[in-house]
């Protein structure tokens, strides 16, 4: 076996090994942690964990063996939740949000969503590819190697498959992975305001079908809110997909408490996402079917909203995974690390529970977890190198991106915080 990379000298490594289903409850608080670590790289996977100097006999005069220098070491982090493809920005209404114009009040008189659909209807494909791949750029900086991404800027069949070919050729040339996402439901266009069946019908009877034909898109997501799609739509748009084969998603309970959260486990959903509004009952439902709560604490930073009770939700043995929600409109920054941060602070998450939600989680989150999410051997060997004596310091200096090195499948793409690839 040719050994590519050893990376030894490692102060703390994090492994998030042996974690077949999501962890709940005290398990997302149980990390394993090795100190004096090594990882041993082979075409792209984890051949060997181990300690001290043991890495010694595998190596040869074509290994490439780099020092970590004491370093926190973890699993590349994931960012299970995006809107990575868009045309324009939304500081246009950043002061009315400041004045407290509600979100749903600045959709339904034509902005929000529907300024961004607007604005990538109008975008080039390459206009599209060059945005999202600085985006992108972004996030590999700050440790992400997985990043989900969602379509729904587009609201018919044309712009969301310019969305969906725009990710896959991402996929194709950038080292961060993506995974698909379909959300044509994502909001009622302007032409259909008023007429939400016949968009429906659109949707599940033109659009849905045709992104599975040309398999661009493995999840089918819904907005579940009110104002937009209620649960009777989401559930009949939901249902659809899942016919069709699509696994299922849902932006659920965001701002008001209408049953998503329960919707998404009557449908066996891989992930409920949002969660703001849910209900004690929902959230049991969800945690009795084992769909994952997917909290966006960017976004309730950004809407001065109060966060999702990950606190509580943990406690009730919800597994819990953290994510960006990147977007124009509610949470436009990369930096997942950040989100972390706010998990701790404002979710009152231990930074245990935080890494756990963005790696190992995250990765059964968008169903990866059979080849990312910890470092384990036959696993990718996506791995995070931050500037920190340990996990705790990770989160207590916030604010700053703390990455030393980023390795995608053993390729250094980060070095010193830049993109090297």
């Amino acid at each position: 076996m040719k050994i590519d990379l050893i990376i030894k000298n490692i102060g703390k490594l994090v492994t998030m090994q042996g974690s077949f289903f999501p962890r709940v409850g005290r398990e997302m608080n149980e990390l394993d942690i090795i100190e004096d670590a090594y990882i041993a790289v082979s075409s792209g996977e984890i051949y060997e964990v181990g300690t001290g100097d043991g890495y010694l006999k595998l190596v040869d005069e074509h290994t490439k063996v780099d020092d970590a220098n004491g370093l926190l070491v973890t699993p590349g982090l994931i960012d299970s939740h995006t809107h990575l493809i868009h045309g324009g920005s939304r500081e246009n209404e950043f002061s009315k949000k400041l004045n407290g114009v509600p979100y749903i009040q600045i959709l339904q008189e034509g902005g929000g969503i529907l300024s961004t659909v607007n604005s990538t209807k109008n975008a080039t494909f390459d206009e599209l590819y060059n945005k999202a791949k600085k985006s992108l750029d972004r996030m590999l900086e700050f440790g992400v190697t997985t990043v989900e991404e969602k379509s729904g800027y587009g609201l018919e069949l044309e712009t969301e498959i310019k969305q969906l070919e725009v990710a896959h050729k991402l996929d194709k040339n950038h080292p961060v992975d993506l995974v698909h996402t379909f959300l044509g439901a994502h909001a009622i266009p302007q032409e259909y305001k008023g007429n939400n069946e016949a968009y429906i019908k659109i949707l599940v009877e033109e659009m849905m079908p045709k992104v599975k034909e040309l398999g661009l898109a493995e999840f089918c997501d819904v907005f579940c809110e009110e104002g937009v799609f209620s649960v009777e739509e989401s559930e009949y748009i939901l249902s659809k997909a899942k016919e069709l084969g699509f696994k299922l998603k849902i932006h659920a309970d965001e701002i008001v408490p209408i049953g998503g959260a329960e919707l998404a486990a009557r449908l066996g959903c891989v992930s409920a996402d949002h969660l703001m509004a849910a209900s004690d009952q929902g959230l049991q439902d969800i945690c009795k079917n084992n769909v994952i709560a997917n909290i966006l604490p960017g976004t309730s930073f950004n809407l001065n909203k109060k966060s999702a009770d990950g606190r509580k939700m943990i406690d009730m043995d919800v597994p819990v995974s953290l994510s960006s929600d990147y977007n124009p409109g509610s949470c436009p920054s990369e930096n997942l690390q950040f989100v972390m941060q706010l998990g701790c602070l404002n979710l009152k998450m231990t930074p245990n529970e935080v890494l756990t939600a963005v790696t190992i989680n995250a990765a059964h989150c968008i169903d990866r977890a059979n080849e990312i999410g910890s470092i384990e051997v036959g696993k990718k060997a996506d791995i995070a190198i931050f500037d920190a004596p340990n996990l705790e310091y990770l989160m207590y200096h916030f604010g700053i991106n703390h990455i030393d090195r980023v390795y995608k499948e053993g390729k250094l793409v980060v070095d010193n915080k830049h993109v090297v690839y």
